[in-house]
């Protein structure tokens, strides 16, 4: 770090006051001028961040670059996804060596055809800082794909149509959408979802035939409520077209035989405030997974395709208190219920004529395991995912008959110095303040000692009913071979405990997830995990909100923080309907223009709570952007960042890293993304007196 002799001064923003005004309440945005990306004075302020970023990280820069080499070397560069079969056809996905971006493929009929290349990734992002293929969805006649691109990082997909026997690229140039499709079953027909230009919320639906200019695509659907999303897709049987409608609390959907492109799609449940549900097609039924009726925690119902009104649902599996239902998969002679029991997910499969009812199982005790790619409808092969904290990540097949299984794949660790062995990992509980246990994974390098000196690093989200799973990370490794304990809190706000779990996060409940976190925090130190001098914290995006809520309720436990993509200026953002996403997360955050909903979510808006004790002194802090993030606009960490060098109290490091090219996932080519891991590891590390 620089010497007191040379000290680097931060840049200084610009005070210029606003005037904020709702139910009578009045806040002064000093910063509020920032919201302008296309200022000149506003690229010039983020750009000195930058530079002194680099200033005060250039004794890391090093460090940095071996980070990057030491992640990047454990990642097998030519890798391969394990094939899945889809229409007569095997897909793949791999990577060559040296090279950022994914090669899509496939194989007709086996294995041991010729390769199809479908779409070079390397070549298609040649000129471009940022690129990301999406949404590729292949017609029924096996003959075109339909595909969308995104070369801002703005989430805004072009959708181009290729034919895959002259690999000629079609001139229809489909624009500001979702960037996924779907065919009918004529393979000339493609439903697709348009976003509003503005806020970039998926408000239409329309269909486009091959060959006809994109002027004269029909609209087919509306969602004229702004807290409504929509989208559209075809049931794995492929019968049907499927309009989806959602909010946080409620959905709504509408079919249509896929083989009658130009019909009228038919309501299938009007929508009702507070009832979710999804659906699932087999033989003449729908398979119906829902919250309706107070089932909290879901449960499964069946329905006949000829009248699928909610009068006519029968219960197939009923609600429990305990259990979760996350998701079904149909096959032609099975169905799979993916389910989350204490947290832990459970996989359960039953065959349709009632001869077989069993559990896949699992014996760790903190584990993630996943229904995975599963596209064949006519199979007796389960395609699932199982990994742990310690453990690689593994792809099973699994013949739901027999009981065999065969790993397909499992994760590779190159380098030579894994050994799964030498980390262990536990799940432990935190009473919360009200005395709520909390639960927590942690990982950790075998042989480390509690005697309050270990470093940990905490991470969390705890929003939209999100859940963080124990899941194994080979750039983890950086951290746990250095000594640092890894630990995921499982707080309220996500669904790791049920959908109560979630519904105690979010509202007039949101605190629950920051004080879970601290009471967490208090928790590794009373145990002697850790110590405040070396506990750290991490979060992103709505975990970004976590970390400037925990660093103004309770600073002196932490000694840094980094705070990604951070959600962290709430109220105005919430009051800004022309915002992304905006409309769409009253149900998650409530709506600021009543005036309980305003009052609330002041009262934990970091950015509107900084240093409000008048004397604050905060933690260390690493905070980054992209400057095109359309999820949480790049002005929100900007205006925190000003804010804090204003009026906080002390002379630790805060520094801000706008990423001037990408949005809010970041860079988008595979190695380029460890870059930024690299730059988070090595301040972290750096706080630690940690060098290599």
């Amino acid at each position: 770090m620089p010497t007191s002799e040379t000290k680097i001064q931060p840049p200084i923003a610009a005070k210029k006051p606003t005037k904020l005004e709702k139910h009578g309440d009045v806040r002064v945005d000093n910063y509020f001028w920032l919201n302008d990306r296309e200022n000149s004075e506003v690229i010039d302020y983020l750009k000195k961040e930058n530079d002194y970023n680099d200033k005060m990280m250039a004794h890391t820069k090093k460090f940095q670059e071996n980070l990057f080499e030491e992640m990047k070397s454990r990642i097998k560069e030519d890798d391969s996804s394990v094939p899945y079969k889809l229409n007569g056809y095997w897909y793949l996905t791999r990577y060559e060596k040296g090279k950022d971006y994914p090669i899509y493929s496939r194989k007709k009929e086996t294995l041991e055809a010729q390769e199809e290349i479908l779409f070079d990734c390397n070549k298609e992002a040649e000129g471009h800082s940022y690129f990301r293929l999406v949404g590729l969805s292949i017609s029924p006649d096996n003959k075109l794909a339909a595909y969308g691109v995104d070369t801002v990082s703005r989430r805004k997909y072009t959708i181009r149509i290729k034919n895959l026997e002259t690999g000629e690229i079609y001139p229809e140039t489909i624009e500001t959408t979702t960037g996924g499709s779907t065919w009918a079953a004529d393979s000339k027909t493609l439903f697709y979802t348009k976003k509003d230009e503005e806020t970039l919320r998926s408000d239409r639906i329309y269909r486009h035939v091959l060959g006809t200019s994109v002027t004269e695509d029909v609209e087919v659907f509306n969602e004229t409520d702004d807290t409504f999303s929509t989208f559209v897709y075809k049931t794995k049987s492929r019968k049907y077209l499927v309009i989806g409608s959602s909010s946080t609390l409620t959905s709504e959907y509408r079919i249509l035989r896929a083989d009658n492109p130009t019909g009228e799609f038919q309501i299938f449940q009007p929508r009702i405030r507070g009832v979710e549900y999804g659906i699932a097609h087999y033989n003449t039924d729908f398979y119906v997974l829902t919250n309706a009726d107070k089932a909290t925690n879901f449960k499964l119902m069946k329905v006949s395709e000829e009248n699928t009104i909610k009068e006519n649902w029968k219960d197939l599996i009923p609600h429990r208190d305990s259990v979760l239902l996350e998701d079904v998969e149909i096959f032609k002679d099975y169905l799979v219920i993916s389910e989350r029991d204490n947290g832990l997910n459970k996989i359960n499969i039953k065959r349709w004529d009632g001869t077989a009812d069993y559990y896949l199982p699992f014996d760790n005790e903190t584990y993630t395991a996943y229904v995975s790619t599963n596209p064949d409808f006519d199979t007796k092969t389960l395609r699932y995912s199982y990994n742990s904290l310690t453990t690689p990540n593994s792809v099973i097949d699994f013949n739901m008959e027999t009981k065999e299984k065969e790993v397909k794949k499992e994760q590779e660790v190159l380098g030579g110095k894994f050994d799964k062995n030498d980390y262990t990992s536990e799940r432990v509980w935190a009473t919360a303040q009200d005395g709520t246990l909390v639960p927590m994974s942690l990982v950790y390098r075998k042989g480390i000692k509690k005697d309050s000196n270990n470093p940990v690093l905490q991470y969390g989200y705890g929003s939209y009913g999100s859940t963080i799973d124990p899941y194994f990370s080979t750039v983890r490794l950086s951290l746990l071979d250095r000594g640092f304990i890894y630990a995921i809190a499982h707080i309220r706000g996500s669904e790791y405990l049920g959908r109560s779990w979630y519904d105690d996060g979010k509202l007039l409940k949101k605190k629950n997830t920051f004080t879970d976190f601290i009471d967490c925090s208090k928790f590794l130190i009373e145990q002697e995990y850790t110590s405040a001098h070396h506990l750290y914290a991490m979060g992103g995006s709505a975990g970004g909100l976590l970390m400037g809520a925990i660093v103004n309720m309770a600073p002196e436990l932490y000694n840094g923080v980094v705070a990604s993509v951070p959600f962290v200026d709430v109220v105005s953002t919430m009051l800004d309907d022309s915002i992304p996403l905006t409309t769409g997360e009253y149900d998650e955050w409530g709506n600021p223009n009543e005036e309980e909903y305003y009052t609330y979510m002041k009262s934990y808006s970091p950015y509107d709570n900084v240093a409000v004790e008048a004397v604050q002194k905060y933690p260390n802090m690493l905070v980054t952007t992209g400057l095109h993030d359309s999820q949480v606009q790049y002005w929100e960490p900007a205006k925190w960042v000003a804010k804090l060098r204003e009026l906080k109290v002390d002379d630790n490091l805060l520094l801000l890293h706008t990423n001037m090219e990408a949005g809010h996932g970041g860079a988008s080519g595979r190695f380029e993304a460890l870059k930024e891991v690299a730059e988070e590891y090595a301040f972290l590390l750096d706080l630690e007196s940690i060098k290599e």
